[in-house]
């Protein structure tokens, strides 16, 4: 623990970063936590899907806009009014809910949330960005918060499901308004540590600002972050459903989280080694890996089979994601590293939000091992997109990732 403890003893770290973990909880808790609300008060998993796919949808367009006014204007002047808004429609949403008022509403409240929530996770990134000039000292602090996400996915889902059938069903909803106002004002009020704001210039001889999306490495990282994406979220319908086929419904969150904790494990392990090879390899060698182990999915036919192999995989997620992130540093200028940031984590969700939908129809006609099957197609997307675009990744980065 011993470059954990030197990065989070660097003045105002470990504020910023506790309080971004907080911040972060709705990532994790605001889709299911639509969906069981909704399917549980107005019995339609179809509605219950269509507002959560909306929010995805808003949150992955707005986001992005979100991040580049953040880098123009600062990450507090920004984020505390679209903290406000999202909250606000947030408990809007629930009170439409909770009301029975027509399905139209239900979507504009998810709409307004997720164009406002922005990405708290780019925020922190960006924040230690700014802090720390050392690239091995900056690996292990994005290793740190990639092991924070990873956390976000162990704990969220399960306790939304568990306070949602346990509690109420608008209850899972209403732990991501809390972290959202406690953690995202608590975050935002540290001013120490904010990256400066980085205004558009003005005059006759000021460059037009254009998206960093222009940036051969930022589309080749956007394609592999939603086929990777896409792993996730058909494994999530696919575990659901082996769980349900096997009898044990009520143990597909355990082998989620047994997924999530081999990933938290080994996104913390890998934050405490300096490493030498080039982060492009090492972000090529995590895509492979990640898809060969999910390639044994299919061949899991019990559930201890099955959470051995997931807790296995899950080895290859964390640190495929940093160096993923990593490189967005090498891709976009440092002033616009938040929109960079932001681009990827967006891809992520989109990804998501894809794999569960292609999913669940063939999961429908074919069970469990037909989901998993779309686990594999995506993984080898992943592939091809790394392995086609290696010049590129290589190209798009400097010398100095060999300190890494």
């Amino acid at each position: 623990m011993g470059p954990y403890r030197v990065v989070l003893s660097r003045p105002g770290a470990l504020n910023f970063s506790a309080a971004g973990l907080l911040a972060r909880l709705p990532m994790s808790m605001v889709g299911i936590g639509i969906v069981l609300m909704i399917r549980a008060l107005y019995d339609s998993y179809s509605l219950a899907g269509g507002v959560s796919a909306v929010y995805v949808l808003a949150q992955a367009v707005c986001s992005p806009q979100i991040a580049r006014f953040v880098d123009l204007h600062g990450q507090a002047r920004v984020m505390r009014p679209a903290v406000a808004i999202s909250a606000t429609g947030l408990v809007a949403l629930i009170l439409s809910a909770l009301a029975g008022t027509p399905s139209w509403v239900l979507f504009v409240f998810a709409v307004i949330v997720g164009a406002t929530i922005g990405s708290f996770g780019a925020l922190v990134r960006a924040r230690w960005s700014h802090l720390i000039a050392d690239p091995r000292e900056l690996h292990t602090a994005y290793s740190l918060e990639s092991a924070a996400d990873e956390l976000v996915f162990v704990v969220g889902p399960v306790l939304a499901t568990t306070l949602a059938t346990s509690v109420a069903p608008v209850a899972g909803l209403v732990v991501p308004v809390v972290g959202m106002l406690i953690g995202g004002y608590w975050f935002l009020g540290q001013r120490g540590t904010e990256p400066p704001a980085n205004p558009r210039p003005t005059g006759a001889d000021a460059a037009p600002r254009r998206s960093v999306m222009r940036n051969p490495g930022m589309i080749v990282l956007a394609v592999v972050f939603i086929a990777m994406g896409s792993i996730f979220g058909a494994t999530d319908v696919s575990t659901v459903a082996f769980a349900t086929e096997h009898g044990r419904e009520g143990l597909a969150g355990v082998l989620l989280a047994i997924f999530a904790c081999g990933s938290l494990i080994s996104g913390l392990l890998y934050g405490a080694r300096h490493w030498t090879s080039p982060l492009w390899i090492r972000f090529a060698v995590g895509t492979v890996a990640l898809v060969l182990g999910t390639a044994l999915f299919v061949l899991a036919h019990t559930m201890v089979v099955l959470a051995i192999v997931m807790f296995v995989t899950g080895f290859a997620i964390a640190p495929t994601l940093v160096n993923g992130n990593a490189l967005v540093q090498h891709f976009v200028p440092r002033e616009r590293l938040t929109e960079g940031l932001t681009w990827v984590g967006t891809s992520l969700g989109v990804g998501v939000s894809a794999g569960s939908a292609v999913a669940g129809p063939i999961i429908d006609a074919s069970g469990s091992h037909g989901g998993y099957l779309v686990v594999l197609g995506s993984g080898v997307l992943a592939v091809v997109a790394v392995l086609a675009a290696l010049r590129t990744l290589k190209a798009g980065t400097t010398p100095l990732v060999s300190g890494h």
